[in-house]
């Protein structure tokens, strides 16, 4: 709501506004990698964090306290100083205030297992869409387009659709540098087949569910707790719709993963009926978390 209040006012406040969208937080793991001269690696992290905040991703103006926060785990698994290469994750969030109070919650995280590229210490970062030729670049601008997506969809419905097909057509020039993460329908759950499903039609529940749950359930519970708890346990038929339109889909699932919490914080204090049948959607999406989703009944 503030963001949309903020661009229907952006000409009033049109000398205190920035072009960058994100306010990014970027660490390195290296604990892996031993004989190494830390400068590379101290470069790579300044670097990351020069392309995420500085660059303007979109034509969208935020001020600074409209800035998406967000952070960057990367955890590096292999260097090879003879020819720059890198293998490792990154462990992605995105985080989202709450209307009304102190709270945030994560709208978006993932573990990209395929986080492998080349970089040299004096290399500079800089994202050219016309010309995808760097893998490292174009996994930024592919997280960066996503998490600022993610972020409109729970502001107002569908709201990143225009920012989600930017990291679309990443996908799909980037299919042809040949790193793994890029190739379609060769595995569901890289980004392309992350960034595929929530965009598929017979997935729209999904983002209407990113809207629902956070305008009217969370934004709602500093004024209205009841009735937002009711609303956040009605979205679950939304992530139950979801994962029956496409059960092999990773993107329900990790919903309950980074929401997991938060989830069992809610409703728990919810009517017995509301317990049960959140219960059920949550065991059949992800058994595994069972003992988890028992909480909740309790």
């Amino acid at each position: 709501m503030k963001k949309v209040l903020f661009l229907l006012l952006l000409p009033l406040w049109s000398v205190h506004v920035h072009a960058q969208e994100l306010q990014a937080k970027v660490s390195i793991n290296r604990s892996q990698v031993s004989n190494t001269k830390s400068g590379v690696f101290e470069a790579l992290e300044k670097s990351i964090t020069q392309l995420l905040n500085e660059h303007a991703w979109t034509n969208l103006k935020f001020r600074e306290a409209e800035r998406i926060q967000c952070t960057f785990s990367i955890t590096i698994d292999t260097y090879s100083e003879t020819d720059n290469s890198f293998k490792g994750s990154l462990l992605i969030a995105g985080i989202r205030p709450v209307y009304n109070s102190s709270y945030t919650t994560t709208v978006f995280s993932m573990n990209d297992k395929d986080f492998n590229f080349t970089f040299q210490e004096f290399d500079q970062l800089e994202w050219r869409p016309e010309q995808v030729d760097n893998n490292l670049t174009a996994m930024i601008a592919y997280w960066a387009y996503l998490l600022i997506g993610m972020d409109l969809d729970a502001m107002s419905p569908m709201g990143g659709t225009e920012v989600l097909q930017l990291a679309q057509d990443v996908c799909n020039n980037a299919e042809m540098l040949g790193f793994a993460g890029w190739k379609a329908f060769d595995d569901s759950k890289n980004r392309f087949g992350l960034l595929n499903d929530y965009m598929d039609g017979s997935m729209e529940s999904m983002r209407t569910l990113n809207y629902e749950y956070h305008r009217h359930g969370l934004d709602q519970m500093a004024e209205n707790p009841e009735e937002a708890r009711t609303a956040i346990a009605a979205t679950l038929d939304l992530l139950d719709e979801a994962h029956h339109a496409k059960n092999m889909s990773q993107v329900p699932q990790l919903f309950t993963e980074y929401k997991r919490e938060e989830l069992i914080n809610i409703l728990s204090k919810a009517t017995k009926d509301e317990k049960e049948h959140a219960y059920d959607i949550l065991f059949a999406i992800d058994a595994s978390q069972n003992e988890a989703w028992q909480k909740i009944k309790k």
